[in-house]
């Protein structure tokens, strides 16, 4: 009769552990979106560092994001890009050509990884996975956003300080075995013009425009 009783509360302490952890970090998701929510608008400077798992191949950069809600303008070395939460502009400096296309879903999450805020919910499992030191010292929490359908994305996995509730560490794995990690140097309040988040034409005259819509 114990034995059966030690049984029954050992499998109730793993369920209860596993929802409170499901629990913990939902909140703590929630917590980082309503602040990102307040905001409006922020701008992020980043270092981003992209390697592939399968040949060790790799590259770094730094960047800006801009963001108003769904909308965003990424500024990397390479390639500049606007969204006005409909249509994407890519512009590539180097062939002097701009890209028209109306992206979705992760191809958007994998330019503006901040989305996962305002998505996560709906497309991802989220599991606290633990509590570390970020490289400044700072206290975060670890934690793993699991897709609920398979597509392109194999897991996120975000650092968020405790104190600020706002994230600084995002890696991005890809099912083809492509790791991006995103290290938020910057995260501050931003108040943007919509005009920002739309390819300014009259700037770039002369440019192979690609509709790809």
């Amino acid at each position: 009769m114990n034995f059966k009783l030690n049984i029954v509360l050992i499998c109730f302490f793993i369920i209860s552990t596993a929802s409170a952890q499901k629990i913990d970090a939902d909140a703590i998701i929630e917590k980082t979106w309503h602040i990102y929510e307040a905001w409006e608008g922020t701008e992020a400077k980043f270092t981003t560092h992209i390697s592939s798992l399968r040949n060790d191949a790799s590259e770094s950069f730094e960047g800006v994001l801009q963001t108003k809600k769904d909308k965003f303008f990424l500024t990397v070395p390479e390639m500049m890009v606007w969204f006005d939460g409909a249509t994407q502009w890519t512009y590539l400096p180097h062939s002097k050509e701009v890209n028209i296309s109306a992206p979705s879903g992760d191809d958007l999450l994998l330019l503006n990884p901040m989305l996962f805020l305002q998505e996560y919910k709906k497309d991802y499992n989220a599991t606290l996975t633990g509590e570390s030191v970020f490289a400044n010292a700072k206290a975060v929490y670890d934690i793993t956003l699991t897709p609920r359908k398979t597509g392109t994305i194999d897991k996120i996995e975000i650092q968020i300080e405790k104190n600020a509730s706002l994230p600084v560490k995002i890696i991005i794995t890809m099912r083809n075995q492509l790791r991006n990690t995103i290290i938020i140097n910057e995260l501050k309040k931003g108040s943007h013009a919509d005009e920002l988040f739309s390819f300014p034409e009259a700037s770039y005259l002369g440019v192979e425009v690609i509709d790809l819509r």
